[in-house]
């Protein structure tokens, strides 16, 4: 659609008023704007792109300043913005009869402008340099990453909406402070400096960085499942729900070259009704890091940590040594052989890990050097939010002890669990207060035993015995521990 100029004299206009032909950046184009000028070479430029104009007298007048219309015009001309089809602001000041109107309702549709409290756009304000960092921010959509904060004047992110986009503009070296402590926010911006911010934005913008909007799911927002395999390859960042900004959005920036993994969805993972689930590959190009999606529904194999035995486990309970594992068998649940030598890993420092790449139940069979042999209930659940499965592992044990001791007078025990014995059964030696318990088989749960006198140390309080009761299809696991609680120091 053809787009009307709009001309205003007086001011920083779209259109240029002067023939303008060759190099510009290298020209005197006004006679005001010398070659010695530091935005010289930005005005020549925009003003050959007839992104801004100067006065018929032949001038530029850098030093006037600009105000929100104009830039909103300049700006809504950079980034080709859609002027004609635009619906009306609502700012009290800003009438149909406006030569900025245009613009501004464009940038207004889009969220990169907003009006004051009450109401106003205040197109004849001059624009401050605070106000310019956001609207340079929000319509060029640079990434929104910054560091440490060098300016004492330009408060806190809690309490400034341009608190983050002077930060952001400062770090990718598009303006610099006023002094190398202060920003000052609120001073007004000349139309010689609006131009050089404006072509630096256009310069320091990453062509790399890779945004999705909710929208083009047709979503009303985004959650940020996780970045399940990503060691450093991209970063995200997340612009929602922030007053000015375009919608609910993701920035995917890279960083290094690999592929890792992206999951978005459209509620929170515990009720999302949509989601996608994507590669992410990052790879040089013309020595630039590119990203790119690969939209998939692969799951990727999961470890699972099968925590190995004590040796003494009645002796060593706590400090002794760990059996070490020679050969793991993995079989399904019901009993058929997948292999007879699982590759396996030490993990956790002692125990052992093996990867599982099909949801469902396994029985793994780990032989240590020491002959010894147990039995492992492993599942594996398909989470579709995630790229990887929801694994649990549990060693098989029929029968658990707990040695007390005598040294502590516990006197009687009571086991407060009704109808514990259709979880296990307890015993007791009262000569060394061996506490045994024994799966019954019958079903899963917890006994607790409570202590007729707690026993106390400096820290802790122990006022009995709690016994677990689980199971991953035929496997079933009986395990005794202390049950109390930590003193005050």
């Amino acid at each position: 659609m053809k787009r009307k100029m709009i001309t205003v004299f007086g001011a920083l206009m779209l259109a240029c008023s002067l023939p303008i032909s060759g190099n510009a950046a290298s020209k005197q184009l006004f006679e005001d704007v010398p070659p010695t000028k530091h935005f010289a070479e930005a005005v020549n430029d925009l003003a050959e792109r007839n992104m801004i104009g100067g006065y018929p007298d032949g001038t530029f007048k850098p030093g006037n300043s600009i105000t929100r219309g104009q830039a909103a015009a300049i700006i809504a001309k950079m980034i080709k913005l859609d002027t004609e089809n635009v619906k009306d602001p609502g700012f009290k000041d800003v009438s149909t009869a406006n030569g900025y109107y245009k613009a501004i309702a464009a940038m207004a549709q889009e969220g990169i402008i907003g009006g004051y409290a009450d109401g106003r756009y205040g197109p004849n304000d001059p624009i401050k340099r605070g106000q310019m960092a956001s609207i340079l921010v929000k319509a060029f959509d640079l990434p929104r990453q910054y560091g440490e904060n060098p300016f004492k004047d330009i408060g806190s992110k809690w309490d400034s909406s341009h608190y983050e986009n002077i930060l952001i503009i400062y770090h990718l070296g598009i303006t610099s402070g006023t002094t190398s402590n202060t920003f000052s926010p609120n001073n007004p911006i000349t139309r010689g400096q609006a131009a050089k911010m404006i072509k630096a934005t256009e310069e320091a913008k990453p062509t790399n960085v890779v945004t999705l909007k909710a929208e083009d799911f047709g979503w009303s927002r985004f959650f940020v499942m996780g970045t399940e395999v990503n060691p450093n390859l991209f970063d995200v960042v997340m612009v929602e729900w922030k007053n000015g900004y375009q919608g609910n959005k993701i920035q995917l920036i890279p960083r290094k070259e690999g592929t890792g993994t992206f999951i978005v969805a459209d509620k929170h993972f515990f009720d999302a009704e949509n989601y996608k689930k994507y590669y992410v590959h990052v790879k040089k190009e013309n020595g630039e890091l590119k990203l790119t999606l690969e939209e998939t529904s692969d799951f990727l194999p999961t470890s699972v940590q099968l925590d190995t035995p004590y040796i003494n486990f009645e002796d060593d309970r706590i400090f002794g040594n760990r059996e070490v594992a020679q050969n793991i068998s993995l079989s399904t649940m019901d009993g058929k052989q997948l292999s007879d030598n699982v590759a396996f890993t030490t993990c956790d420092y002692v125990n052992i890990c093996i990867d599982i790449d099909e949801p469902g139940q396994y029985i793994a069979t780990v032989r240590f050097e020491s002959g010894v042999e147990s039995r492992y209930g492993i599942e594996a659940i398909s989470k579709e939010t995630h790229f990887y499965y929801d694994v649990k592992s549990l060693r098989e044990e029929h029968t658990a002890m707990y040695k007390q001791g005598t040294s502590k007078d516990i006197g009687k025990h009571k086991i407060v669990t009704k109808d514990y014995e259709q979880i296990a059964d307890i015993t007791r030696d009262t000569s060394t207060n061996l506490f045994t318990a024994r799966l019954t088989g019958k079903k899963e749960g917890t006994i607790v035993i409570e202590y007729e006198k707690p026993v106390r140390s400096e820290y802790y309080q122990q006022d009995g015995l709690r016994i677990n009761v689980k199971k991953i299809g035929s496997i079933w696991n009986v395990s005794i521990g202390s049950d109390g609680y930590v003193t005050d120091m």
